[in-house]
């Protein structure tokens, strides 16, 4: 007996659209065709049923920096938004998770507090060399490491590599089939020009964009290229914001170098020269780009050059982002609206087909971080899905962010379709305009 039926949805599976019904037993889709009977039938109404959404880049900060995010709003807030699994990143939190006894710290805290499925970064770091290894055999599906500056005075804080510790990381991370993912910019260049630039006393919008350009992205782009060249590490490159770095990639790929690449939605609808107006709110690390080049990202993105897309959720609270562009902390909450807003721009606007969509924002993320029961509506796989409305219209208030601190860059904005609910393993778990149910059933999910 089939235990739920979605019914009355467009389905959207890996390589087209079609109308059917969803059968699940046990939290695995068990059918996609007519289902005549089951115990509960859960209508969709007309509206598009996707996978559920794998947001491989988020920061909870938990534990440690909770005043921040932390695990329940931030998976609330990631539900609301349609995703059913997130990887999270290893830095903000406090101790940061460059051990194991660390990351125990946060499978400890995560187990009662999730409402959809996650998983743990491991981090590669100046100071952990020693320790990589046995974090590498545990409960982590990839590694982060920074080429740019990065981490406080805090005992315990993330920090950057230098390019002796990125090798043996990388000569490690091989030997153990781990995925190295990376934040691109040059730490010499961009220590240097942000130097200059306060000591002339510019700290505007446009000093912070002009003290990391492009050049710094694409310089640290090459450098792991050649590393991951040496060392046979597979590589994988965060927020990726010009299409200068992500051509050096797609050259990389042909070489046969084992890389990807992701970038973020504010990328495509923000550009340099709304930054001042926007605030530090959209302050972000690399920064927003010229509209000339938020074009050219576009147009890598429809030649499928970019791999996936992810929010880069990176809170804090709100007297941080008080200062100039230099001192205000640089990071944008936006996991909540990564789908919605992505959908409405790409395929609304642009005219991106509804599976490719799908690809970037479920499929090509859980296969790259060899999420095998995630990212596709297929027998067998994960009962996780999302309804979107793509008929209604909404402007987003703050509140409707279910954020620790409700603010994001993207209040105000009209978005041209809507989550209206979402299962993880066939359970419902958020159903727009109702609350949340006290339940926190979301599990740790591990690579194949």
């Amino acid at each position: 007996m089939i235990d739920r039926c979605i019914t009355g949805g467009r389905v959207v599976l890996h390589d087209r659209l079609i109308n059917a019904d969803i059968g699940i037993v046990n939290g695995k889709i068990a059918s996609i065709g007519k289902v005549n009977e089951a115990i509960e039938t859960i209508d969709a109404k007309g509206q598009l049923v996707f996978a559920g959404g794998v947001d491989t880049h988020v920061h909870f900060s938990e534990p440690g920096r909770t005043e921040w995010e932390g695990f329940e709003t931030g998976s609330m807030a990631l539900a609301a938004g349609g995703v059913t699994t997130y990887a999270e990143m290893p830095l903000n939190a406090l101790p940061a998770t460059t051990n194991r006894a660390n990351l125990q710290l946060k499978l400890d805290l995560a187990k009662t507090k999730n409402v959809i499925d996650y998983s743990f970064y491991g981090g590669l770091t100046n100071t952990n060399l020693n320790q990589l290894e046995e974090l590498a055999i545990s409960d982590v599906v990839a590694f982060k490491c920074f080429l740019s500056t990065c981490g406080s005075d805090e005992p315990g804080d993330f920090s950057s590599v230098d390019d002796e510790t990125l090798l043996k990381g990388m000569e490690i991370l091989a030997r153990k089939n781990k995925l190295l993912c990376l934040h691109a910019e040059d730490a010499t260049l961009t220590n240097k020009l942000e130097q200059e630039k306060r000591a002339q006393g510019k700290t505007t919008a446009t000093d912070f964009v002009e003290s990391r350009p492009i050049e710094t992205e694409v310089l640290a782009v090459n450098k792991a290229i050649t590393a991951a060249k040496q060392t046979g590490c597979a590589i994988h490159f965060v927020h990726i914001s010009s299409a200068e770095a992500v051509a050096a990639i797609e050259q990389a790929k042909r070489a046969g170098v084992h890389v990807t690449v992701e970038s973020c939605p504010h990328y495509f609808v923000f550009s340099a020269e709304q930054l001042e107006e926007l605030g530090p709110l959209a302050k972000c690390q690399p920064p927003l780009r010229p509209k000339a080049e938020v074009e050219k990202l576009w147009d890598c993105l429809f030649r499928g050059e970019i791999d996936w897309i992810t929010s880069d959720h990176s809170p804090c609270t709100i007297d941080m982002k008080a200062g100039d562009f230099f001192s205000a902390w640089g990071g944008i909450s936006g996991c909540q609206n990564t789908i919605d807003l992505f959908f409405d721009e790409a395929v609304k606007k642009r005219g991106m087909s509804e599976v490719v969509f799908s690809q970037l924002i479920a499929r090509n993320p859980a296969q790259r971080f060899g999420l095998a029961q995630k990212g596709e509506i297929a027998i067998g796989k994960d009962a996780d899905f999302f309804f979107l409305d793509d008929k209604e219209s909404y402007t987003l208030k703050k509140e409707d962010l279910y954020y620790k601190n409700q603010f994001s860059p993207y209040v105000g904005r009209k978005i041209g379709c809507r989550v209206t609910k979402t299962i993880v393993r066939g359970q419902v778990v958020y159903t727009l305009g109702e609350p949340f149910a006290e339940e926190r059933s979301g599990r740790l999910v591990q690579t194949t």
